[in-house]
């Protein structure tokens, strides 16, 4: 056991929740937080027990005692503290998606392979249980070859404006339709993708001045044959019950099939209270799928979910050599790529080919 330092850049939502799993992991000695907002910072320090913080986040990486670094900044973002982090030779941990271009993911794993530094992208649906079971089923190969696959996921418009809010080019499609992209790659072993071709429909989101989409449904073939259709709408009204993915995973194989239903329409709550919004401080619904917050929940004073099992294992990873299996730079420069694909398919109107050009 090697008890670390870390360095927390971003002190939001997600941030501050990493930063409080880490405080209760046992071979973490030291954490530091950094955001450009210095009451963010503050409070969060205060929450996970920091011993320093500031709005200096080159300052934070090179701290002597900060021997890894968690990147949670708002997507356009993530390149300038993932590349001092690397720079220092501190293995990252890096919210998805690694970047928003093509050319920015390029310089981050030149970077990356250049210092020989791990940079792991923090795709949380691989450490949901139900994907996590269903990917041992895959390589057991008790459905054989995966022939085929679909995934498709729900949520609501007030989730969809918040997130182009912050950054207009972290579309849906690119923000979260990029979980199921990287979970299907990674139940087919990172096959390559060869051919996309999307269609979309606009509607609320465009109407509240945004260019992306309602709807959209793409169809994704890779190298070995293999075909994927995939959808997702951020568009449904704004008290819709999921508080994150409302989501469905099919696999169909050779020599079996696997039906993934992550809706949660079985966990259904009602309150007069108000459930509050996951990611929305400001949002509260009445009717909820309980488990539906794309992190996970508090329960009892823990939070129990996809992003606390990810971060445990990446400090695993990191203190104890025990596996991980969040995608490094490469395969979440794929993912982006595929994303953009769809994005570009839609725009062009017909079918898009891989690889994109970078420029």
């Amino acid at each position: 056991m090697k008890p670390i330092g870390l360095g927390i850049i971003g002190a939001g939502r997600i941030g501050t929740l990493r930063a409080r799993l880490a405080a209760k992991h046992a071979g973490v000695r030291f954490i530091a937080v950094s955001d450009s907002d210095p009451k963010n910072a503050a409070r969060t320090a205060g929450l996970c027990g920091a011993a320093l913080h500031g709005t200096d986040n080159d300052a934070i990486v090179d701290h002597p005692e900060v021997d890894a670094v968690i990147v949670s900044t708002p997507e356009g973002e993530h390149v300038a503290p993932m590349l001092s982090a690397i720079a220092a030779g501190k293995p990252v941990l890096v919210e998805k998606p690694v970047a928003l271009t093509l050319a920015d993911a390029d310089r981050v794993i030149a970077a990356a392979e250049k210092a020989g530094t791990d940079l792991r992208v923090g795709y949380s649906r691989r450490y949901k249980d139900r994907y996590l079971i269903a990917k041992e089923q895959v390589v057991q190969g008790r459905i054989g070859k995966i022939l085929g696959a679909s995934a498709r996921v729900f949520n609501s418009r007030a989730q969809a404006l918040a997130m182009m809010g912050r950054n207009p080019h972290a579309t849906p499609v690119v923000d979260a339709l990029t979980y199921y992209v990287d979970l299907l790659g990674w139940f087919l072993d990172g096959q390559p993708l060869r051919e996309v071709y999307a269609r979309g429909q606009q509607g609320v989101l465009a109407a509240a001045g945004h260019s992306a989409d309602d709807v959209d449904f793409a169809l994704l073939t890779y190298a070995d044959g293999t075909v994927v259709n995939l959808t997702v709408s951020y568009a449904l009204p704004s008290l819709y019950p999921a508080l994150g993915h409302a989501a469905r995973v099919e696999l169909i194989g050779d020599g079996g099939v696997m039906i993934l239903d992550d809706d949660h329409t079985d966990q259904l709550m009602y309150s007069e209270k108000g459930m509050p919004h996951v990611y929305l401080p400001d949002h509260a619904v009445n009717m909820v799928f309980l488990q539906s917050g794309t992190p996970g929940d508090w329960a009892l004073g823990e939070f129990w979910g996809p992003i606390a099992n990810e971060t445990r294992a990446w400090l695993d990873f990191l203190v104890l050599g025990s596996p991980c299996v969040l995608p490094d730079a490469r395969t979440a420069r794929a993912t982006l790529e595929a994303t953009l694909a769809i994005e570009a398919s839609i725009a062009r109107g017909g079918a898009v080919h891989l690889p994109l050009a970078t420029t």
